[in-house]
């Protein structure tokens, strides 16, 4: 039985994902980002109504919507970008691994959103798109980077990774750290099968930037690991 409803599901994500991807699209050509991202964002969360998943969201408080902010969260599932575009209050953009933006339609529209893609395996590649990271926060608009580059195999959290946390000693914002759960059982990458139930997408007490800029890079990058750790409710 969940095989059969894991097939239903993947018809309408797909279907519903081809439809938003067109709508992104279009409504890029016609008006100006930070009028059309609401739309998005309310897209985004209704895909997991139809697919039957309870979203609970806690301590969105933390977020000032006034403010740039660097967020950070674990990397689960492919349910993870819609899950964060979908639920972080305000206008936010990300960085993607660059393979994603060869994919036919979805590369483009994440080209027309302004999401920045990232090559893991190419150093120069990778800091390039930092760089670009890098004024798009200057310019005022936060980001979201998920740093251990690579979705969990075992639902455990991954190594971070050192780069994004040399970005946010420059960048002079606070990071947000946030923590996804649920998200392994309901579609991890070892398997096809979608168990709807639910999530929690949990936000953290953003760390300042005086805090940022006092610790070394891997004393940053280990505090805010243990943030999200701390963030992440394993079943």
């Amino acid at each position: 039985m969940k095989y059969l409803l894991s097939l239903y599901l993947w018809f309408v994500l797909f279907t519903y994902s081809i439809f938003f991807l067109i709508f992104a699209i279009i409504v890029s050509y016609i008006f100006p980002s930070k009028k059309y991202t609401p739309w998005l964002q309310k897209l985004l969360r209704f895909i997991f109504t139809i697919l039957f998943i309870k979203v609970e969201v806690e301590g969105s408080e933390n977020i000032s919507p006034n403010k740039t902010y660097l967020f950070m969260a674990n990397h689960v599932s492919l349910f993870d970008i819609p899950m964060l575009g979908g639920f972080i209050p305000g206008f936010v953009r990300g960085v993607e691994a660059n393979r994603q933006h060869a994919w036919p339609l979805y590369g483009w529209a994440m080209r027309r959103l302004g999401n920045i893609p990232i090559d893991r395996k190419n150093i120069f590649g990778s800091l390039n798109s930092i760089s670009i990271t890098e004024d798009i926060l200057a310019d005022g608009k936060s980001m979201i980077i998920l740093p251990e580059g690579h979705r969990t195999m075992d639902g455990e959290l991954r190594q971070f990774k050192s780069l994004p946390f040399h970005l946010s000693k420059k960048a002079g914002v606070e990071i947000i750290p946030i923590g996804l759960s649920g998200l392994y059982n309901l579609k991890n990458k070892n398997s096809w099968v979608i168990n709807p139930g639910s999530v929690k997408i949990k936000f953290g007490i953003p760390i300042p930037v005086e805090i940022i800029q006092q610790l070394p890079t891997k004393e940053l990058r280990d505090k805010v690991r243990e943030e999200i750790k701390g963030l992440i409710e394993y079943e």
